[in-house]
């Protein structure tokens, strides 16, 4: 019997997080909007997945034979068997992906909704499409007869393309293709006028194969074959060594080639006849290496993620309406409340607009002298950005620590940085080589003949945009403890050359490895003593093998481990003699899982741990990170109550296994307990 492994593959386990959120599509029990939602989410994961991960394995196929063993070891199989696998998986969730579309279609049937292709069309409605492809479509067309080309044109990474067979039934017309780029600045669905209560729309790729005899009017073309393809490029940065350039100007081409990465998947209409998919392959010399994905007769489906509403309220959620928090009053100084005790927002439970006041406040406040904060990623019209702005306007001291090579997100903070440049903002660029992901705020004020810093710690990025969808953790506080230590990360990214110590926060990349290693040690000394022990990791992500292998020996030596894991999990729960103390559960629902908690038994003198950090490789050994302890009782219970909720969810929960076949939580003659409904009943509870 062939002996199994420990470690299960990041990117096999990837696609088992992605299957949950193809789960929720399935879900009958969500309105049909948002189960239309998650397929645009699941193809947008997908998306990412090859231009990132895919990719990389990619990669690792052009080193030599003695780089290739070391890239076996630590991906656990040949890149080669790897890319075999993701294909066979992906190929099988596609097919689950379309079973799920049609399904989809016949429930918008019985809401009256019906989405019609260019063969579905009445004479009024044809005249109508014929209409806005005239006004609308046809000026940003992009038409290629392919036989006026030397080669084969390229393809942009996120387009989609007809790839269009032109015939006519006169024997003498040349048979000839040609290659029509759907439009990515119009709306992917054009709203017809309804018959009665019945709605229709037809999709942007369905217009334009209706309306090809007009595009080709001016050739003797009487038959037309359009289906869709869509290719997808290695999305990593390559940075040059150009010594007369800037980080910025670096960074800013890079991102203006990533457009030109190397294919790593290829997608087609699975009914395009065999002639046509010779002809692409040979043109684009493409390979089985490539990627082939067979799909559906439609692709970029994370447009569907903006499918119109057509104002039926029960097809998507009730509108979320975040919580004040309870100690934050109107028209008072959140620095006061700060300054009393410390106090944790539950973003999106609670308004992350208290963060954007509390800025707004330190703008004018005549007491603050400056204000630092990092930013990873920040929304398209930044209210963070406004306020520091505007606090430089004012005279404070503001210092902005700006990630550059925040994947996708790059030509946005690029923008910024220009942007606060410009009113003398401090903006610096992190340290070469490690990338800065920790979210941190520090606040200096003057009080009387004191400097008090005031500093905020989140899980997640000060990003209003995402503080709506993600479910992040953030700490404001005073407590010297932390504040001054905060105030050392700040004081390491002036002088890089400094070393500074740390007894309440735990830094990546020079601790995070050695302190989590030590708090595990702990809990296995108590075991081996007869004391109680235990653990509670909830992460995004747990990958690093070193922190997985310390973990089966805290397994082993009878510590209960629990873990609460949204995405890629490498550990094997449950496992006879190896995992057997250790349990786990992801959770995909509404809100995206983004905050990381971390508890400690502690011979019942329980650490409770937020952190920016994943127990990933990159984000132990190659990032700058933060992990804050939190010291108030009351905020402890918070988390205690937030982490015992998600644990009994027999909702949303899915069960972590060696199979990865995301079997629900069985909820059998229980009730219902859906944990983000609970919490959120939980701080609602507090507010009133």
């Amino acid at each position: 019997m062939a002996k199994q492994r420990k470690i299960i593959n990041r990117e096999i386990s990837w696609l088992s997080f992605n299957h949950r959120v193809l789960q929720e599509a399935a879900d009958n029990s969500l309105p049909l909007g948002e189960r239309i939602k998650f397929l645009g989410i699941f193809s947008n994961n997908l998306d990412e997945f090859f231009k990132v991960r895919v990719a990389t394995v990619k990669r690792m196929m052009d080193y030599d034979r003695n780089v290739s063993r070391d890239m076996r070891k630590m991906i656990g199989d040949k890149p080669k068997n790897i890319l075999r696998q993701i294909q066979e998986i992906v190929i099988d969730q596609q097919s689950r992906f379309q079973h799920i579309y049609q399904e989809l279609i016949k429930e918008l049937e019985k809401e009256n909704i019906f989405i019609i292709n260019e063969n579905q069309l009445n004479p009024a409605r044809a005249d109508f499409v014929k209409s806005c492809f005239e006004e609308e479509i046809r000026p940003v067309l992009s038409v290629i007869m392919l036989q006026n080309v030397d080669s084969f044109p390229y393809l942009k990474d996120k387009a989609i393309y007809l790839i269009t067979k032109l015939t006519g039934s006169d024997e003498s017309v040349k048979t000839e293709y040609a290659l029509i780029e759907v439009p990515g600045n119009i709306s992917r669905f054009l709203v017809l006028p309804p018959d009665g209560e019945k709605k229709y729309l037809i999709i942007l790729d369905d217009v334009i194969r209706y309306c090809l005899k007009d595009v080709f009017s001016i050739f003797r073309f009487d038959r037309f074959e359009a289906y869709t393809i869509k290719i997808t490029r290695d999305a990593e940065l390559d940075v040059d060594n150009d010594l007369s350039q800037s980080f910025l100007e670096k960074i800013s081409n890079s991102v203006s080639r990533r457009n030109k990465g190397q294919p790593v998947r290829f997608v087609y209409d699975r009914s395009m006849p065999g002639d046509m998919i010779d002809y692409i392959k040979k043109e684009m010399d493409l390979d089985d290496d490539d990627n082939l994905i067979p799909g559906g007769r439609y692709h970029n489906f994370r447009d569907f993620m903006d499918f119109p509403d057509f104002m039926m309220p029960h097809l998507v959620n009730p509108p979320h309406r975040p919580l004040p928090h309870w100690r934050i009053k109107p028209h008072s100084s959140i620095f006061d409340v700060i300054a009393e005790k410390d106090l944790l927002l539950h973003c999106p439970y609670q308004r992350f607009m208290d963060i954007i006041t509390w800025l707004r406040e330190a703008a004018i406040d005549p007491k603050v002298a400056s204000i630092k904060i990092t930013l990873y990623r920040v929304a398209k019209n930044s209210k963070i950005i406004h306020a520091l702005i505007n606090a430089a306007r004012n005279g404070k001291a503001v210092t902005v620590i700006i990630e550059l090579q925040a994947r996708f997100d790059e030509k946005a903070n690029i923008y910024w940085s220009r942007k606060m440049e410009e009113v003398g903002i401090n903006v610096m660029f992190g340290i070469r080589g490690l990338k800065v992901h920790c979210k941190l705020i520090l606040i200096t004020r003057r009080e009387g003949r004191a400097v008090v810093n005031y500093a905020g710690i989140s899980t997640g990025n000060f990003h209003e945009g995402n503080a709506m969808v993600y479910s992040d953790t953030t700490l404001l506080t005073s407590d010297l403890r932390i504040s001054s230590e905060v105030k050392k990360v700040f004081l390491f990214f002036d002088n890089t050359f400094k070393t500074f110590s740390y007894k309440s926060l735990i830094l990546s990349p020079n601790h995070t490895r050695r302190r989590l290693m030590n708090l595990i040690d702990i809990e296995i000394k108590n075991k081996e003593r007869g004391r109680e022990a235990w653990i509670i990791i909830k992460s995004n992500s747990l990958v690093d093998k070193d922190m997985i292998k310390k973990l089966y020996q805290a397994s082993i030596a009878g510590v209960n481990i629990r873990l609460i894991i949204r995405g890629v999990c490498s550990l094997i729960p449950e496992e006879p003699g190896l995992s057997e103390n250790i349990s786990g559960i992801s959770i995909v629902d509404t809100f995206l899982e983004h905050s990381r908690i971390f508890v400690f038994c502690n011979n019942n003198r329980n650490r409770f741990y937020i952190s920016s950090a994943d127990w990933m490789t990159r984000n132990l050994d190659h990032r700058i990170e933060v992990t804050c302890p939190i010291y108030d009782h009351d905020l402890q219970d918070e988390l205690r109550t937030q982490l015992e909720l998600q644990w009994n969810d027999n909702v949303k929960a899915r069960i972590l296994n060696r199979n990865q076949d995301n079997h629900y939580m069985n909820n059998d003659n229980e009730s219902r307990k859906r944990s983000q409904h609970e919490f959120y009943k939980y701080l609602k509870n507090k507010s009133d």
